[in-house]
């Protein structure tokens, strides 16, 4: 019998990772609680065949089904895509008994749950093989999902294109199968080394990463986002006779293309441009965005921030591309108090704040809309994890204030935050952030190791009263207690951490002698690694056994299978990481082609 659907080796008899599975470990558990969210059940579905847990989480949505009755139908369809998972891995003779067992469940959850279970069950059904006959029922569930799209902080375009290329080629049709393709921005459908991202997000050396599609999203009347021209958001405001620009993106060439949008809705020339903080990605573009007699707004501290962001060379290229970035801002205004801007029919509140990030952050309030506007104050890498910045004290006096302040609705200054980090978040993150900036800096200030401290995978009891801030507070966590580390511990830990520091040569020659000098014993051991959900752990292996054998075949597919799994584990979780991986591994993503526009080659 041929293969059933898409799976990893077998793994029903699989030896349990060596590195603790930390977000997955914590979004199992929050997956537990009663009032889980659905976003958070996909999220933690996608992280569980990235990481090549299928058969924990058939167990696990399994023993949840039976523990929620009211929700039994949904958590039986979410195991039930586990189910497909692993057809492989039982025996022959039960095979397709155990696949027709995943279609009712899949079946029971769309009547139960309409958006994830259509998602879920065309998802599944378009990688089934045509003897099951459910191709034409995948299309139908995909074409359903697209024309009621739900509000992710990353889209979901790509998945559900990838999926109709793999429904209409069972179906026999190449034509739309490859116009499919396309759209999902993929070459094919069986390239080993491409992760399976459902995300419309995309990186390349050239365009840098995007988040999604470009869209100028309406947020009041006369308010708009520009969301997918860049790293990060541009927001207009239009007054009576003018507009305000809020921050200018990365480059000129993504900032044009921004303002470009707003000129298809009105001709009013832009006469502010607010800036939120000093970063690269909300200042490059300014050039673009300044229009004769405009006046720049910043902070205070803004020019202090510039200046760090000038001396400043990242490692990482494949932020934001090749274009035409200029760190030369001269605000005209600067804030050192609260102010107001007024004319034009505006109330405007621009407002010097705590922020997690920088320390020249400044809010503006929108009081006509109620609408808060907070740049990157809540960016989850408490600073850009490259630099030394940031603030954990910074970051829950964000909460404070914006809990203070109390507007209907918080815009931030990339796509994901406005999503997820929102105002219903704000209480239970104040609780739980609070929680955890407690336990870790008595940790810190005992030298604890900060492996350890990481390791306790803390989640606060208070959050299983506050569902909306279950994601958010995961997405932050690790990255919080390492800032704080960093400001709070010394550079020796109790178990003698930082007492001595080799080099990756050294470790390699290290682990060579223990493998007795061959490479074929680091190749086995990072397949086994990725294999068992140790992706990262493998790709340390990969690389120190190519610093010693460097024409190694064998290693460096081990390591393209790891970068490709590190991918995929973050693609919808940690899009600094997902961008570092590929570049390290020299693979793009394309981005998804616009719902609205011809896919390439079909006019």
């Amino acid at each position: 019998m041929t293969k059933l659907i898409h799976s990893s080796p077998r793994r029903a008899a699989q030896r349990p990772p060596v590195t603790q599975q930390r977000p997955l470990s914590a979004l199992l558990t929050a997956t537990a609680y009663p009032n889980s969210d659905a976003l958070l059940l996909l999220v933690t579905v996608q992280q569980l065949m990235a990481t090549h847990r299928e058969w924990e989480g058939y167990q696990h949505f399994g023993r949840l089904a039976e523990e929620q009755p009211s929700r039994r139908a949904l958590f039986r369809a979410l195991q039930a895509m586990m189910q497909a998972r692993v057809a492989n891995d039982v025996p022959l003779l039960k095979r397709v008994a155990w696949v027709e067992d995943a279609i009712r469940k899949l079946d029971e959850g769309v009547a139960a749950e309409p958006m994830l279970g259509r998602l879920g069950r065309g998802l599944v059904f378009a990688d089934l093989p045509a003897r099951f006959h459910k191709a034409s029922q995948a299309v139908e569930d995909l074409e359903w999902c697209l024309e009621h799209p739900v509000d992710l902080p990353l889209g979901l375009d790509r998945g559900i294109y990838r999926g109709l290329a793999a429904a209409y080629r069972t179906l026999g049709d190449q034509r739309r199968s490859k116009e499919f393709l396309d759209r999902a921005g993929l070459a094919s459908l069986d390239d080993p080394l491409d992760p399976r991202v459902l995300g419309d997000l995309s990186v390349d050396a050239a365009s840098g990463f995007r988040f999604g599609e470009k869209r100028l999203v309406r947020e009041a009347e006369g308010v708009y986002v520009a969301e997918g021209y860049d790293f990060a958001n541009l927001a207009f405001i239009a007054a009576d006779g003018f507009v305000v620009a809020i921050d200018a993106g990365t480059t000129e060439e993504s900032a044009r293309d921004a303002v470009a949008a707003l000129r298809r809705i009105t001709r009013a020339p832009i006469k502010y441009v607010i800036l939120t903080h000093g970063h690269w990605d909300h200042v490059g573009g300014l050039n673009a965005v300044l229009e004769p007699g405009a006046t720049v707004i910043a902070s205070a501290r803004f020019p202090e921030e510039l200046e760090r962001s000038n001396d400043y060379h990242g490692p990482f290229r494949w932020f934001f591309g090749t274009g035409t970035m200029r760190l030369d801002a001269k605000p005209d205004r600067l804030i050192a108090s609260p102010e107001t801007l007024s004319e034009g029919g505006l109330d405007l509140a621009l407002l010097p704040a705590k922020s997690g990030e920088t320390p020249d952050a400044l809010f503006i309030h929108d009081r006509k809309h109620d609408l808060l506007f907070v740049g990157d104050a809540f960016m989850p890498y408490v600073g850009a994890p490259f630099v030394a910045e940031g603030s954990p004290e910074g970051y829950l006096g964000a909460i404070a204030m914006v809990l203070e302040l109390h507007p209907r609705r918080l815009i931030h200054g990339h796509p994901p935050l406005t999503a997820l980090f929102t105002m219903e978040a704000m209480p239970g993150l104040r609780d739980a952030m609070g929680a955890l900036y407690q336990r870790t800096l008595t940790a810190a200030r005992a030298a604890r190791p900060l492996a350890d401290v990481l390791h306790d995978d803390f989640l606060p009891d208070s959050l299983r009263e506050a569902p909306a801030a279950a994601q958010p507070y995961l997405i932050v966590r690790d990255t919080f207690v390492q800032r704080l580390y960093a400001e709070h511990a010394g550079y020796w830990q109790s178990n003698g951490e930082g007492i001595d520091a080799f080099t990756r040569a050294e470790w390699a020659a290290a682990l060579d002698a223990l493998g007795g000098g061959s490479d074929g014993a680091f190749a086995r051991t990072a397949s086994e690694l990725e294999v068992r959900g140790d992706a990262a752990l493998a790709l340390q292996v990969a690389e120190r056994g190519l610093v010693r054998h460097p024409s190694s075949a064998a290693l460096r597919e081990s390591r393209e299978r790891a970068l490709r799994t590190l991918r995929e584990i973050h693609s919808q979780t940690n899009p600094f990481r997902f961008i570092a991986y590929s570049e390290w591994a020299g693979r793009g993503l394309a981005p998804v082609v616009e719902r609205d526009a011809p896919a390439p080659g079909h006019a």
